[in-house]
């Protein structure tokens, strides 16, 4: 399989990787621009909130903007409206108008707030930004973010910054199935081995922040990840087979000496 086709489009924009790098817990912004670098990330994301352009060393200065897109992040708002007011801050800023709707009143397990994320999106989506909502893995809302006009759909595969790996992969692969728009796990991906598991699934591209920005060496695991996303994203159109309830002999023991 090609990479050059077999891109992933999204609000008409196309991604030879699909691999998404989120920006927090890398111990220094040296290390994240390597880092960018080693896993071919096409999108960043990065919440407002550490924005300074006035700083010596802003994070924005980590990034390769001439090739990798800013997908700007609501982390931290607790209701639609205050999620609407960061996005519409950062369209002032001169930022790109992609936002990671996220939208987390919980504290202790960062969940999305179901209704409230619906909420703000439709008001963005009116607003012409491109929506991509971190919601639970669940399939009827991800249709309706779908139907308001979400640029995609991000359902979490485990809790934020866990490492648990797929824990809703029932649910995933429900939304893979009848999803329209693309389809990005995000949260809890913990190991190359657990990216490679979403793309095999069927999911358009995963988000990875915490296993590869607290690794021991960020730039080595970026590349595992990478590697590891290419791998189950051939896997998956190779066409994956069958799970059997039985065996079933590679070498036929019937009929070879016929």
């Amino acid at each position: 399989m090609d990479r050059v086709d077999d891109r992933l489009v999204i609000a008409g924009r196309a991604f030879a990787s699909r691999l998404f790098l989120g920006t927090g817990k890398f111990p220094s912004n040296a290390s994240l621009r390597a880092t960018i670098d080693a896993c071919g990330t096409e999108m960043v994301t990065v919440a407002l909130r550490r924005v300074d352009p006035t700083a010596e060393d802003d994070i924005l200065d980590a990034i390769p903007g001439e090739r990798v897109l800013l997908l700007t992040n609501t982390s931290g708002a607790d209701d639609a409206d205050e999620a609407v007011r960061l996005a519409r801050l950062a369209r002032a800023a001169g930022l790109p108008e992609w936002i990671k709707l996220e939208i987390t009143p919980e504290p202790r397990y960062l969940l999305p707030d179901a209704v409230e994320t619906l909420r703000a999106a439709e008001v963005l989506c009116r607003e012409g930004f491109t929506v991509l909502p971190y919601v639970n893995a669940d399939p009827v809302l991800c249709k309706r973010l779908e139907e308001v006009g979400c640029a995609t759909v991000m359902p979490l595969g485990s809790w934020i910054g866990s490492n648990q790996g797929l824990r809703t992969k029932a649910a995933l692969e429900i939304i893979v199935e009848q999803s329209l728009v693309p389809v990005v796990v995000d949260a809890g991906i913990g190991a190359p081995s657990q990216a490679a598991e979403a793309m095999e699934l069927g999911a358009d591209a995963v988000l990875v922040n915490t296993a590869i920005g607290t690794a021991g060496d960020p730039v080595a695991m970026g590349a595992a990840f990478k590697q590891a996303v290419e791998a189950g994203r051939r896997a998956f159109v190779a066409g994956l087979p069958a799970v059997a309830g039985r065996a079933d002999a590679s070498s036929p023991l019937t009929g070879f000496l016929s």
